[in-house]
């Protein structure tokens, strides 16, 4: 699961925030206009996906989830619309093949219902059965054509499967050919577990690293280039991509004119940095758990405004509760985001993602 703050630790930033003039509350004021969100990444519990965990002895979703509270969270914190994903542990466990296409074709319809049964409300994210690549093709067809799922959500890792493996060739093929959005989700590896005595390192400190492992797994494969059409979102705000990002391009990385880092000419000590960094400011990244003046500070002198996309992880951080307001925080207080910026966040980059949304948010005006 990931991390939510303590109470101590959001009270400490509600000081914060008082102490600088500016204290938000989950629901608008009649100073604050209402907000107008649509958020990248929230995860349901479909009752088949508990089922299927209690069968194959994988444990519980984690998260209590509802649709009335998902509903009710979503109103009180402006969400307009709530795009839908698998959360942890996924359905992979490499054992009963059948159960594990069978509950992913489950859990796609039921998040597809919630979408037909809440117009403009809810979107999704389809779960297929990967690594299984053959299994997940048919899969991929009748998420896009049946279902009308917005893109599909893929794990980092799958055991040690990272992104950039030649296994997935088949399945990118055909998300390019479909100009398919790839929501990327940190989940376990059993690279890491227990490394430090104490600490449960996976949630709270591997699973930023994993999205990065992933960054770099589809640039250093070539992945990322030979399937241009695929629109990647990273959650997290891309793990601890900026903080690495002179190790990843391999270039010195002085400020430019614009405040966003650029690569020192005179650095020639490894090539193709223009062309990782070029890939890094082409991919989505949403801010869910990250949503700090460190960490979006950072991203914002990686990538560009219209790469950063809102998200909650909903119901581990309820919208209403903690994220809505910490990005208010991050952006009105530190500075981080101007005002026109802030809007592009919330909504309007989603909205060149998918349209078919831009009558739900206006209408949540």
């Amino acid at each position: 699961m990931s991390y939510r703050p303590s109470r101590r630790e959001f009270a400490a930033g509600l000081v914060g925030l008082a102490a600088g003039g500016v204290l938000f509350s989950g629901r608008p004021s009649a100073q604050t206009p209402p907000r107008r969100l649509v958020d990248f990444h929230c995860h349901p519990v479909p009752p088949a996906w508990v089922a299927f965990l209690k069968t194959q002895r994988l444990g519980s979703p984690g998260n209590s989830w509802s649709l009335s509270k998902h509903l009710e969270d979503m109103d009180r914190a402006g969400v307009a619309t709530s795009l839908l994903s698998l959360a942890s542990p996924g359905i992979w466990h490499g054992r009963d093949l059948a159960a594990i296409r069978k509950v992913a074709r489950e859990i796609n319809d039921y998040t597809a219902r919630l979408g037909v049964d809440h117009p403009g409300r809810f979107g999704n994210f389809a779960t297929l059965p990967l690594p299984d690549v053959e299994g997940s093709l048919p899969e991929v067809a009748y998420a896009f054509d049946v279902l009308r799922a917005d893109g599909v959500c893929m794990r980092t890792p799958y055991g040690n499967v990272w992104h950039g493996d030649p296994i997935f060739a088949p399945l990118y093929e055909e998300l390019n050919r479909r100009n398919a959005i790839v929501f990327t989700h940190p989940q376990d590896a059993p690279c890491c577990d227990n490394l430090v005595p104490g600490v449960p390192s996976q949630s709270s400190i591997e699973y930023g690293t994993h999205t990065t492992r992933t960054i770099v797994s589809l640039l250093e494969s070539g992945t990322a280039a030979r399937y241009p059409n695929i629109r990647w979102v990273f959650a997290h705000a891309g793990g601890t991509m900026p903080f690495l990002l002179a190790r990843i391009v391999g270039r010195k990385l002085p400020p430019g004119p614009d405040g966003m880092v650029t690569l020192d000419p005179t650095d020639t000590s490894r090539n193709g940095g223009a062309e990782r960094l070029a890939l890094l400011r082409r991919f989505y990244y949403e801010v869910a758990q990250q949503t700090n003046v460190v960490a979006l500070g950072a991203l914002r002198r990686v990538v560009p405004i219209s790469q950063i996309v809102f998200g909650t992880d909903y119901p581990a951080s309820d919208s209403g509760g903690t994220a809505s307001p910490l990005l208010d925080h991050a952006a009105g207080l530190a500075g981080v985001f101007s005002g026109a910026e802030l809007r592009a966040v919330e909504s309007e980059n989603a909205l060149r993602l998918f349209p078919k949304y831009r009558t739900a948010v206006s209408a949540s005006r």
